[in-house]
């Protein structure tokens, strides 16, 4: 007997700032989104790997590791609570250069968004409920 082959689960990057980000406020909106988001996708989180205090020698490697993640992605959970030259950079290779969807919470207005990120990013919401709640409604699969 043959088994039917089991779907896989999307994989979602989590960009958004961390360098010069307060370590709580850079982690706990990842750990909501893999908590919501974690029985039907697979959570890419650049936090996983611990540079903090060696991002300076380990530059090259940050940049590779994260654009790796970028690449293995089916598509971006963006938190662009601010404006950040990483964040921005990811969602630009994503969208412009592998034509990633992307999903971007923010509590910047439109008027005062970025024209790059309003450009680059394929959706932006007011909240992290909001895009947690498009992403399980436009991308989980039914399997999950």
């Amino acid at each position: 007997m043959t088994r039917e082959p089991q779907p896989t689960r999307p994989r979602v990057y989590l960009s958004g700032p961390i360098m010069d980000e307060q370590l709580t406020t850079a982690r706990t909106w990842r750990e909501l989104a893999c908590a919501e988001l974690g029985d039907r996708f697979v959570l890419l989180d650049p936090m996983r790997r611990n540079f903090r205090d060696r991002e300076f020698d380990s530059a090259n490697e940050i940049v590779e590791f994260d654009l790796q993640d970028v690449r293995d992605a089916d598509l971006l959970l963006v938190n662009y609570n601010r404006p950040s030259i990483g964040t921005a950079m990811e969602v630009f290779y994503a969208a412009h250069d592998l034509g990633k969807f992307v999903v971007a919470f923010s509590p910047i207005t439109f008027r005062d968004c970025s024209p790059w990120m309003v450009r680059y990013c394929t959706k932006i919401l007011p909240s992290l409920g909001e895009a947690i709640a498009y992403i399980r409604r436009h991308f989980a699969t039914a399997a999950g």
